[in-house]
């Protein structure tokens, strides 16, 4: 967790600065995601960042606890909290695996499952922290199913040395059929799973605890 926590602490002030590469489908995501909660609902995020995420949908849910290993990443949530005037929100250093009590309404996991080591326990920490019936909600990137990616083919080849000398993460290269099967083995039912728009890398998923 050391490793990474500095890792992101590191890049903290560089990735708040940095605009959304894709608006488009951030704004998609962002309706598609408000479609399943509601204003009393009790919401958790996980690797949420700067909590650009979290701020945009603390409007549609009674409260959203924001959460990620870095500290530097949750101060800038804080404060853009403070600026906006948003308090139903909260923030909590923790691993993506090490998820507070709750019980919850939904778990949010945007951009984040695909960093993690240990996507089983993940998930199935998710499970136990939700309500019956609550639901884990993802966007996370997959393994291209078909044609030359040539994005993915170079990540592939420079990840292992940007990673030798920290400047980059640990990467997982799920295929979507794996990734998906990951929930059904955590006791999840998928409501939806998709890219969107089409085309899109990252994948849409919406899993109901069973």
């Amino acid at each position: 967790m050391a490793d990474a926590a500095q890792f992101w602490d590191k890049i903290a002030p560089k990735y708040a600065r940095d605009p959304i590469k894709d608006m488009e489908s951030y704004e998609l995501t962002l309706n598609k995601t408000r479609g399943y909660l509601q204003p009393d609902h009790e919401v958790l995020e996980i690797g949420a960042g700067t909590g650009s995420t979290a701020l945009m949908l603390a409007g549609n849910c009674a409260h959203i606890t924001a959460t990620d290993l870095s500290e530097k990443m949750l101060e800038v949530g804080r404060e853009k909290a403070w600026n906006d005037g948003i308090g139903n929100i909260s923030f909590d250093v923790r691993r993506a695996e090490d998820m507070p009590e709750g019980p919850f309404d939904a778990v949010l996991a945007h951009n984040i499952l695909h960093l993690v080591e240990d996507l089983p326990g993940v998930l199935q920490r998710a499970h136990a922290v939700l309500k019956p019936s609550g639901v884990i909600i993802s966007k996370t990137f997959v393994k291209p199913k078909s044609g030359l990616h040539l994005t993915y083919r170079i990540m592939k080849l420079v990840l292992p040395v940007m990673q030798l000398f920290g400047k980059a993460p640990f990467v997982a290269f799920h295929t979507r059929a794996a990734f998906e099967a990951a929930f059904r083995d955590a006791s999840f039912e998928i409501v939806e799973s998709g890219h969107f728009p089409a085309g899109q890398e990252r994948l849409y998923t919406v899993a109901r605890k069973t």
